[in-house]
């Protein structure tokens, strides 16, 4: 992998790790178009700890309070009622699906589900979910002719039923064209959050299960695809992911006080039929920039 390689896929990383739009896709995409091989699941673990790091520095405030009073509650019966503390507690219960899944869809993750024709599928089912799941926040937020505007739930009041649910969620990005925030995000606008409350939650929830998942993999990022990638680009990848991936969570978080999804969900959609059209037409290989050796 060049160094101009890897600041494009660094690139990728940040602009789409928080955005409803799978940066895993993404980064399969890009080595498929530039007809150069995948990265593979390796690399985009490690890149993800530059993106989770964006995440530690900008909910920093949220992060520390949340982890004092999960600590206070080791020792305090009192504690445990804080809603910091649950959402502690929930962060850690919610990381077990996609901790064990991934263990055990290992093989699959690497190889059958980054086939172009499941990317495109999950692009556009994923759009669908994400689409329906915010016209029902909406119609919540708004009322309509006949009812009144009904309170959406905010992270206190998480309950473990639903932090499981999130958990669940976000165990199905495992499949590349799912989108973690995508699917945590539209898990928690059917459990009636607000759009701010579930994508906060989801990019919390992310962080044990990336950053376990990206120090598990560092033994084969260097080494990734068959040699393809080195040290030195996949931590400048990483790097550049740390730095765009900071930007959009700022930009993201503005973005859906105020405004809906719905950009987000007809650019997956049209991304994935235009995949679907491609691979159809011969232009792309459904397995196009896969690793061979």
């Amino acid at each position: 992998m060049s160094w101009f390689e890897s600041f494009v896929l660094g690139l990728v990383q940040g602009l789409t790790e928080f955005l409803p739009v799978s940066s895993s896709a993404h980064l399969r995409l890009t080595a498929a178009f530039a007809d150069r091989p995948d990265p593979g699941a390796a690399f985009t673990a490690v890149t993800q700890i530059g993106t989770e790091a964006a995440v530690l520095i900008y909910f920093r405030k949220d992060i520390a309070r949340i982890v004092t009073a999960w600590f206070r509650s080791l020792y305090g019966r009192s504690a445990r009622h804080d809603p910091d503390a649950r959402t502690g507690w929930l962060v850690i219960v919610g990381s077990v699906p996609i901790g064990v899944l991934g263990l055990l869809l290992k093989d699959a993750i690497e190889g059958p589900f980054r086939d172009l024709r499941l990317i495109a599928t999950t692009l556009v089912m994923m759009g669908v979910v994400l689409g329906y799941a915010d016209r029902l926040a909406a119609r919540d937020e708004h009322g309509g002719r006949h009812r009144a505007a009904r309170r959406r739930k905010e992270l206190r009041d998480l309950t473990v039923r639903d932090g499981l649910v999130f958990g669940l969620c976000q165990a199905m990005a495992l499949v590349p064209g799912v989108s973690r925030s995508g699917a945590t995000i539209s898990g928690g606008l059917f459990l009636g959050y607000t759009r701010e409350s579930a994508a906060r939650y989801s990019f919390l929830l992310a962080v044990p299960a990336v950053l376990a998942s990206g120090v598990f993999e560092l033994k084969d990022a260097g080494g990734a695809s068959g040699g393809h990638t080195a040290w030195g680009p996949t931590l400048f990848a990483t790097a550049i992911a740390f730095v765009v991936g900071y930007a959009v969570i700022a930009w993201f978080m503005r973005f859906i006080s105020s405004k809906s999804f719905m950009p987000f969900v007809v650019y997956r959609i049209l991304l994935g039929l235009l995949l679907f059209a491609l691979v159809a037409a011969g232009v792309l290989s459904p397995h196009a920039g896969e690793d061979v050796s």
